[in-house]
């Protein structure tokens, strides 16, 4: 499959031409300060290109996830205000998605200014399964944009899903991978075609239900699979381990005894954690070995001895893959082993790709550098699902035109 790119709509000329970009600015926010702009800072550079070539920019994003009407709280005026910022101009933001303030914004946008609809999802036909509502919305985007209208998919983060401002618009107006997009693609088929060895992921976050899917098809291209985070006590108890008041998905015990019983060689679980009385920064804490969590008290960070041992099954390794956090690194008592992970997999020296979401803020929270990896992915989803083998509607939808 091969794909029109923001290059060649920059060669074909933009000058004085509406373009719709499609953007990931689904930041954490609190209150209505952005926590982590990585996403905003990562939308940029096609933005800014488009600008810088006379386009009239129309930016689409979601925040959050509202119910298909307005919430206040997912708003996107605080990222309209970041944008602005890092863009050095006025970002003007819609107050609605295609409606009447909406074409008024896009209608009056000077050649390279940049405005932003209001949250995408803020109308249920964004996310409808109902392929005609989708197509109803896309056209609706494409009518903003009058003749001469273009559309620029640059979200890796959502082109796992079909909605409307994802996929259906791609099919009613001429559509082009930007640059993110593409710079995410090439850095996963890195992975899934013939990655330099030793190949070690390192999987965190809260559910092994959430990445089961992606173990499965990992472990027959990995030399080694470190769990941590949440997921690991489901690991733990497959083992025979009682893990307190530990997270635990019990329906998911058995197929995690299955996978060690298969993969024992490759899949590495921590050996101690630090444990706590409650889930609270001013808890009381200890760190005891994997087999040994008292009754009542919950895991929630690795140890010191697994931060070593997952140290050193990095340190020998060609390339890396991580995705989820080691533990609740938000806190401070349980962040030392998400960060004794991500500084083992900066210092490396391997080919690493962290896997967005959580892991892509820990490493930001942490302060710890971003050169340190040779690429902190935008997608978390996206990229599991890429991982895994499967279609992304987004990318194929950028294909169907050949």
């Amino acid at each position: 499959m091969t794909v029109k790119t923001l290059e060649d709509l920059l060669a074909e000329g933009v000058a004085g031409r509406r373009v719709l970009v499609r953007s990931d600015l689904n930041v954490p926010l609190d209150g209505a300060t952005i926590t982590d702009d990585g996403r905003v800072r990562a939308a940029l550079p096609t933005i800014r290109r488009l600008a810088e070539a006379g386009a009239k920019v129309v930016v689409a994003a979601h925040l959050g996830r509202p119910k298909g009407a307005p919430e206040p709280k997912y708003s996107l005026a605080p990222v309209a205000a970041r944008l602005g910022e890092l863009l050095g101009a006025e970002v003007r933001l819609a107050g609605d998605v295609v409606g009447e303030e909406a074409k008024s914004v896009a209608g009056s946008l000077a050649d390279g200014a940049v405005a932003l609809l209001e949250n995408v999802r803020f109308d249920p036909r964004e996310t409808s399964k109902v392929e005609a509502e989708r197509a109803e919305l896309a056209a609706e985007f494409a009518a903003l944009l009058g003749e001469g209208g273009a559309f620029v998919s640059d979200g890796f983060g959502v082109v796992h899903r079909k909605q409307a401002s994802v996929y259906d618009v791609a099919r009613v107006l001429p559509a082009y991978a930007g640059g993110l997009v593409l710079a995410e693609l090439e850095v996963l088929s890195r992975l899934t075609g013939d990655p330099q060895r030793p190949y070690v992921v390192v999987l965190g976050g809260s559910k092994v239900s959430d990445k089961l899917a992606v173990i499965e098809a990992l472990l027959p291209k990995v030399d080694k699979l470190l769990i941590g985070g949440g997921m690991a006590f489901t690991f733990l108890s497959a083992q025979g381990h009682d893990v307190g008041a530990s997270l635990l998905e019990a329906d998911f015990v058995g197929t995690a005894r299955k996978l060690l019983d298969e993969h024992g060689d490759k899949i590495v679980v921590p050996v101690d954690v630090v444990v706590a009385d409650r889930f609270a920064a001013d808890a009381a804490t200890d760190t005891v070995g994997a087999e040994a969590i008292p009754a009542g008290w919950m895991g929630l960070d690795i140890g010191p001895r697994t931060v070593e041992l997952f140290a050193a099954e990095v340190a020998g390794a060609k390339t890396v893959f991580w995705n989820g956090p080691a533990g609740v690194f938000e806190l401070a008592p349980f962040a030392a082993g998400t960060r004794g992970v991500a500084q083992a997999i900066a210092d490396s020296g391997a080919f690493s790709v962290v896997g967005g979401g959580d892991s892509a803020a820990a490493v930001r929270l942490l302060g710890l550098p971003e050169d340190g990896f040779s690429h902190i992915s935008t997608g978390g989803g996206a990229s599991l699902e890429y991982l895994e083998g499967k279609e992304l509607p987004g990318v194929a939808v950028l294909g169907e035109g050949d």
